[in-house]
């Protein structure tokens, strides 16, 4: 899969999820890349997750922000990384469901939920 067609599927899933949700994002920024960088690794094995990462948010959850001071502020950073969720994908299909996964988890974060409480909302959907 070229980027292009990578980037568009990250898009389509950023326009499906719902407003309620969509709209309250801010000060976030969502890239993709081929794979993680060692300093991307570091900080998430480091905190004793050692499986394949798909997807990383570096940031300040939103419920944790105060107001953000003077000045401009560096967005938060999701990252969508394209060769490992490409690898546990049989096909295209897989593939969007896949990354459109990824990024939905990856905006939980945003909004401040634990990998805990993500898993838990995966395992139990209202």
């Amino acid at each position: 899969m070229n980027d292009d067609d990578f980037e568009k599927i990250i898009k389509k899933a950023i326009e499906g999820i719902p407003a309620e949700f969509k709209d309250k994002m801010e000060n976030v920024s969502i890239v993709f890349a081929d794979h993680p960088t060692a300093e991307q690794l570091r900080s998430v094995y480091s905190t004793g997750q050692g499986r394949l990462l798909l997807g990383l948010y570096q940031g300040i959850p939103k419920i944790r922000r105060g107001h953000y001071g003077i000045g401009p502020t560096l967005p938060d950073k999701i990252t969508i990384f394209k060769i490992p969720l490409l690898r546990i994908s049989k096909n295209l299909v897989e593939a969007e469901l896949n990354i459109r996964n990824t990024v939905i988890h990856e905006i939980a974060h945003h909004f401040g939920m634990s990998e805990e409480e993500i898993q838990n909302t995966k395992s139990n959907p209202k």
